[in-house]
């Protein structure tokens, strides 16, 4: 991807120079939160941590605090620019940390090319992290810094530049291998680079297996040899062969594996020709590969190739490795990363490859299929589950060698994993999780769409419901095998359904006073929006969901007149789950109301409040307008009001208040310093707006401009388990929809 200059010195100049700021944790509003915070209150944590050092953990950052340190002595592909101008990366390295594992750094630059310097530096600030990350310090000096620093100190010390690409290409190395029907213990690997990169690859394929006679280390002087004197260190010297072979060109021959971390143009076509069978190319350097990508495919379509670069395949990217390593260190107080935890890191990344993609990586790489092979060895940088597959796996290894200083149960943080990252994630476990107690049969009306047959797939696969496609058999199973997915999905096509007759039979007898005849509802039970309602109303199916290719009205339409609304209620009415930062918010209705009266409000908030508690949140319930208790006299605050105590009559038993402004409703302060008489407490988590306008105008705002995610809409009220898409929703969306249609249809009454 190009960048250009300006570009880039805009980025990082613009508003608030540099690319991290310090946020205060904790109240600092009152002189008593100052007081708390700093003297006298201070004192209290001080002298816990005198008498147990491990209380840090308990009152400090220092077990989510991290150190990136250099001396910029090789920074990029850049040189030595010194330890000021390597500042940027620095930071850069910190907005990776907090991005991926949520870890907060920071940044040291030490203004020495000095080992021993450098060592006494980075021991005498060690007591304030949890962890050490060296960056960018030059060979051979960074390996003798790490060896010193890690043999000293109590807490993880991890070069990036020399383990992060090793376990990256060492799980990149182990899926090519297993495609390429290799074994590890009998091929023949190069590499080319003999500075940090190059010779942890060459520690950690060993490591993984690779017997220290079948790798062939070559620098810029050609083949590290028992004989040459030359540019020798030892390092080197420890992979050293006892050969004849000289050059690059030489040791190649034959191979079976190549991996770059030199220069570009270092490899040419013959090189690669010379390889063994089904070779396996890395050319990792940086920005541009020691051969080009579509060269080695050109005169080798049988190689599987990785670089360093997002625009071809398989990228070997260190940010799959360091966030994720430090995250499982430091949830178990590690006080090393020992080659145990790097090797289970790079076997957890090769796991994770050999699973189904979810759909936001896929839309983040404009790609419409992905699947294990040889165009995807590794997973894409951007997936979200390497967190939750790497950093468990390195934190059971810790706990298994016995560096961790405190024991932790796997599954459970896992959860906490997901919950790290915000509320969303950890409601969309709850329900995916309830769903799959009891999975129920699920149609999806436009079973020939791409995003519908890889959702259902999921659906199937991770046990969330038994999808059913409508749709023609042979379109459906051929465009699933186009896309990768399994083909053993249950499809239907309405026109050849042996019970087609029979719904339109009843179809009719439910509207036949309505105005349709017996041949016009023929007809419509071909639609698959009434056809799907059919299948779950007369026990063919459980749950129905449709909306991705129609407009909203059309599905909800055939959904009301063969369901009807639920006994007691009026209208059916949509709502949004709104997760922002780690709050999570009811929005109601967004989707089907205009004008709501306040009874039709009302109405709408009982329901909201079931369906919250249904997901097993507490709801507290704020009816929204443009006036806080009366302080404006207008019909439509009145019509909020009203709508207020029918719901206090009706349901007692709820937290509502209203009417009230937006801020009044989500800022707990506003309510106990202007309105104390309010039984609103805590803030509102269910907003009831007004009319359909101010709803979808709220959400749509916050989920462009304020970072919201938004999940629905989820329907209410219709008595039957119907939900509906938006059109452009993505698989993940759908996928959400179904699990909220299946735990619909665990509910009593919608059981089938």
């Amino acid at each position: 991807m190009a960048v250009w200059r300006e570009e880039a010195l805009d980025y990082h100049r613009r508003g608030r120079p540099g690319k991290l700021e310090i946020r205060i944790t904790k109240p600092c509003s009152t002189q008593r939160d100052l007081s708390l915070a700093y003297s006298p209150g201070v004192a209290e944590p001080v002298r816990a941590i005198a008498d147990n050092p491990e209380d840090a953990f308990q009152y400090t950052a220092k077990g989510n605090l991290v150190a990136v340190i250099s001396n910029g002595t090789a920074v990029l592909g850049l040189g030595n620019v010194g330890p000021l101008a390597a500042k940027p990366v620095m930071e850069g390295k910190g907005v990776l940390f907090k991005r991926f594992a949520d870890i907060d750094v920071f940044d040291l630059e030490i203004d020495s090319a000095d080992p021993d310097e450098f060592v006494r530096v980075v021991r005498a600030v060690a007591p304030s992290f949890g962890g050490i990350n060296l960056e960018d310090i030059k060979a051979p000096e960074c390996f003798e810094i790490e060896e010193r620093l890690r043999e000293t100190l109590d807490i993880p010390v991890f070069h990036d530049d020399q383990h992060g690409t090793a376990i990256i290409a060492g799980a990149a190395l182990i899926n090519a291998l297993e495609i390429a029907g290799k074994d590890l213990t009998s091929v023949k690997v190069v590499i080319n680079g003999a500075g940090a990169s190059g010779i942890a690859c060459a520690r950690f394929f060993v490591e993984l297996g690779l017997p220290r006679e079948n790798l062939w280390l070559c620098d810029s002087q050609g083949v590290v040899r028992t004989s040459r004197r030359e540019g020798m260190n030892r390092y080197k010297s420890a992979f050293a062969q006892e050969t004849d072979l000289m050059t690059l060109a030489e040791a190649m021959r034959g191979a079976d594996v190549f991996v770059g971390l030199s220069v570009a143009g270092v490899v040419t076509p013959e090189m690669v020709e010379s390889m063994a069978d089904r070779p396996i190319v890395f050319a990792l350097a940086n920005p541009d590969p020691e051969i080009p990508y579509d060269v080695v495919k050109s005169v080798r379509p049988d190689a599987i190739v990785a670089t360093g670069r997002s625009d071809f395949p398989n990228q070997v990217n260190n940010v799959l490795g360091f966030p994720f390593i430090f995250r499982g260190a430091l949830d178990v107080r590690a006080t090393a990363i020992n080659e145990a935890m790097k090797v289970s890191a790079a076997r957890a990344l090769a796991q994770l490859a050999r699973q189904p993609v979810p759909d936001a990586v896929l839309r983040a790489y404009g790609l419409d299929r992905l699947a294990f092979g040889p165009d995807y060895i590794i997973p894409k940088p951007v997936d979200p589950r390497v967190l939750l597959w790497v950093a468990p796996a390195v934190a059971q290894a810790a706990m298994e060698t016995g560096v961790a200083r405190r024991s932790i149960d796997l599954a459970e943080y896992r959860q906490r994993l997901e919950a790290r990252f915000g509320k969303a994630r950890e409601l969309r476990r709850l329900i995916m999780h309830k769903a799959a107690t009891s999975p129920r049969r699920v149609v999806f009306a436009e079973g020939e769409e791409p995003r519908i047959i890889r959702a259902a797939a999921i659906v199937q696969q991770e046990g969330i419901g038994h999808p059913i496609l409508l749709g023609r058999p042979d379109a459906v199973r051929a465009k699933a095998r186009e896309l990768g997915v399994p083909v053993d999905l249950a499809v239907v096509d309405p026109a050849t359904h042996p019970r087609l007759a029979e719904f339109a039979d009843h179809y009719y007898r439910l509207r036949q006073r309505r105005g349709v005849t017996l041949h016009e509802a023929r007809r419509r039970v071909l639609e698959p929006n009434y056809f799907g309602c059919l299948m779950v109303k007369l026990g063919d199916a459980d749950a129905f969901v449709a909306g991705l290719t129609s407009h909203y009205p059309d599905v909800i339409r055939p959904a009301l007149e063969v369901f009807r609304t639920r006994p007691g209620v009026s209208r059916v009415a949509g709502m949004y789950i709104m997760t922002i930062r780690d709050r999570v918010y009811f929005f109601t209705d967004a989707t089907v109301n205009i004008e709501p009266t306040s009874e039709e409000l009302a109405e709408i908030a009982v329901m909201a409040a079931e369906k919250v508690r249904q997901l097993g949140i507490e709801p507290r319930i704020a009816m929204l307008s443009f006036s806080n208790f009366g302080s404006t006299r207008h019909p439509l605050a009145e019509k909020v009001r009203r709508a207020v105590e029918l719901v206090k009559a009706q349901r007692p038993d709820l937290m509502v208040d209203g009417e009230m402004q937006a801020d009044t409703a989500v800022v707990p302060e506003i309510l106990e310093q202007d309105y104390p008489f309010s039984e609103l407490k805590g803030g509102a988590n269910v907003l009831v707006f007004p009319d359909l306008e101010a709803a979808n105008i709220a959400y749509k705002l916050l989920a462009r401009l304020g970072g919201a995610e938004a999940m629905g809409p989820i329907l209410m009220g219709l008595n039957g388990p119907v939900h509906v898409l938006q059109r452009g929703d993505g698989v993940e969306d759908i996928v959400n929809i179904a699990a909220v249609a299946v735990m619909d249809a665990q509910e009593p009454g919608n059981e089938r």
